[in-house]
């Protein structure tokens, strides 16, 4: 349940398998919310699986480097590798990718394996599970029954909220904008490379291109004590946002000074517990819903990814549904857990107030490729 990324790999990848999957999403339309996400070799191996290679080839970024700089004055404090020494120690490199882009290119897969693979405008109201089966009653008054459920709807799930009961959020003190800005109005002397990551005080901003160069994908963080709404597309102004950077380099803010007001958003970034059971009878839950993330690692949709590859392959390797469960949560409950607890220690590394050391705190390394997050592929991974 849930027609998001998680939900469509995770249907792609039991369609592969030889199952017959039903996504059902409660928006009337398609549609993924959001602009850029990253994907880490251990994603790129997982979508090649499920037949994404050319959407990774002609739709994704191939950054070869990415530059960490200070805040002040863009002087460089890391630079990494994220192409060619990626792909001789792990086999895949590192993508940047319009979420947007992925989003319609696993629908389309999974459309094509199954025309009617997809069912829109099912809200779920109600979830009961039995030896049986799983019946699920749909805010329009139907009921269906299904061999098995996968709640694969994001961090503020229906689905582990009527399994599990309520999980509630935290605010973390954080708040991001996201923009996207037209290429041609973005100076090309501060884009050196064009995939960077500036650090501040209190304050992170990340930027890279998407759709072939022909925009560049921002989000920037704050500090900030108090924020009621969560939510995604809540809008800010340009000015807003250049209060909260105003003693930013110009590597910085020229380039917010020229996002379209339509294109920019805020939201404040509110934390979950990571349940210690992702399953219970014939339901379970991928993603979000299982293991809720801050993005400080850029680990999101990986992990939802891996998730759902992880899980196809234990279905094929179970001879009953409930076997399958245990075989997905085994193979995925701490990695999932490791990766959550290191971006919550990954905000507060990059928002640390003295800037200077970042260096020599993080021994010059990526924060992700650092803790061995690349080190695993969710194809070839025990379970």
């Amino acid at each position: 349940m849930g027609g998001g990324i998680g939900g469509l790999s995770v249907a792609l990848a039991l369609q592969r398998a030889g199952f017959k999957p039903v996504v059902l999403e409660q928006a009337p339309h398609l549609a993924e919310v959001g602009a850029g996400l990253s994907l880490s070799p251990t994603a790129a191996h997982a979508l090649n699986h499920l037949g994404l290679h050319q959407t990774l080839a002609e739709k994704a970024y191939h950054p070869e480097d990415q530059c960490v700089r200070h805040y002040q004055d863009a002087r460089p404090l890391v630079w990494i590798n994220r192409g060619a020494r990626l792909q001789e120690l792990y086999g895949e490199r590192y993508y940047l990718i319009h979420r947007a882009d992925l989003h319609d290119a696993l629908a389309a897969e999974v459309r094509r394996h199954d025309p009617a693979a997809i069912e829109l405008d099912r809200r779920c109201v109600a979830i009961e599970s039995t030896s049986a089966g799983v019946r699920v009653d749909f805010a329009d008054g139907t009921r269906r029954s299904f061999d098995a459920l996968i709640g694969a709807d994001g961090s503020r799930s229906i689905v582990r909220h009527q399994i599990f009961g309520a999980l509630e959020p935290q605010y973390t003190g954080y708040i991001a904008w996201r923009g996207l800005v037209p290429m041609e109005r973005v100076p090309q002397e501060i884009l050196q490379p064009a995939s960077g990551v500036f650090v501040g005080p209190g304050h992170l901003v990340n930027r890279y291109p998407v759709r072939n160069r022909e925009l560049l994908n921002f989000v920037a963080f704050a500090e900030r004590k108090e924020w009621a709404e969560e939510g995604w597309s809540i809008r800010s102004s340009v000015e807003e946002l250049l209060e909260e950077f105003r003693d930013w380099t110009p590597w910085v803010t020229r380039f917010m000074e020229q996002v379209p007001p339509e294109q920019l958003f805020k939201w404040g970034l509110f934390d979950r517990e990571p349940l210690s059971q992702w399953s219970k009878g014939r339901v379970t839950l991928l993603g979000d819903a299982a293991h809720p993330v801050l993005p400080f690692l850029g680990h999101g949709a990986v992990l939802a990814i891996e998730d759902a590859v992880v899980l196809a392959r234990a279905f094929v390797e179970s001879d009953s549904i409930e076997e399958a469960y245990v075989r997905y949560e085994t193979g995925r409950r701490e990695r999932a857990a490791f990766v959550v607890q290191e971006s919550r220690r990954a905000g507060k590394m990059f928002h640390a107030p003295d800037t200077d050391t970042y260096k020599e705190r993080t021994k010059g390394k990526a924060a992700d490729e650092g803790l061995g997050l690349f080190a695993y592929n969710p194809v070839t991974q025990p379970i």
